[in-house]
């Protein structure tokens, strides 16, 4: 890390609370993505039997869901037994992992916004009724934000911008370049996979916080710190 960066994290943690204080950053949930899978219909039904339904366990995002159904999840070098399907189908599939899962399956997924798919990595999946071997499909999801469209506006935020957010505590840590994913029924939480978690000391609802475009100034280096008559930080000048 250059010294210049190094300044900017010592920056950036030593006025956290004074943000806390000032600007009330906003408070987001964090859900922690074990590996799972998106489904195509013509997958599902190659691995369930022919004209197969995902059965609905646990509701996630508005018209999203963990399906009761699982898959085993084939590498050269090694296997997952129990890998979540989440639904609703997709027009390709898509297995999410983690750089971790990678090393023991013996595979290099390329880190990717989901959706990104050409020429990621390959895996067999294994169902009750078949198996499925993907060219491609394989990749360790970068992190996002679910946010809803009218919470967006509200911060001057827009759909697929990126940000930065800040996990404090013990094993404080930014995640820089944030995605953010709106949608108008969209329940605010941030999406990271279970090596980042663990980087960070993070669990199930835990939070993060974003403190709006004073922190991502401060973050980037812009500016210099102003204070207001009591001394607080009041914002960035230049």
């Amino acid at each position: 890390m250059e010294l210049q960066e190094q300044f900017i994290e010592t920056i950036v943690y030593s006025i956290i609370s004074a943000l806390k204080e000032t600007h009330r950053p906003l408070v987001i949930p964090v859900g922690v993505s074990n590996r799972h899978i998106h489904l195509s219909q013509e997958h599902l039904e190659a691995l369930f039997g022919k004209g197969y339904q995902l059965n609905v366990m646990k509701e996630l995002q508005p018209g999203e869901f963990a399906a009761q159904e699982t898959v085993i999840l084939v590498g050269p070098k090694g296997v997952y037994q129990n890998v979540r399907i989440l639904g609703p189908v997709r027009k390709k599939t898509q297995v999410e992992i983690s750089r971790t899962d990678g090393y023991v399956l013996g595979i290099n997924p390329p880190l990717r916004d989901s959706g990104d798919l050409d020429g990621s990595a390959g895996a067999t999946l294994v169902g009750p009724k078949g198996a499925v071997t993907l060219a491609e499909g394989v990749i360790v999801a970068k992190r996002h934000i679910h946010m809803p469209t009218r919470l967006a506006e509200k911060l001057g935020l827009k759909n697929n911008q990126r940000i930065d957010v800040f996990k404090d505590g013990e094993r404080s840590l930014i995640f820089k370049e944030v995605l953010i994913r709106t949608n108008d029924n969209a329940v605010l939480e941030m999406h990271i996979d279970t090596d980042e978690a663990n980087a960070a000391g993070i669990s199930n609802k835990d939070t993060v916080l974003y403190g709006g475009e004073l922190f991502n100034d401060l973050r980037h280096g812009k500016g210099q710190l102003t204070a207001g008559p009591s001394g607080k930080i009041a914002g960035l000048s230049g």
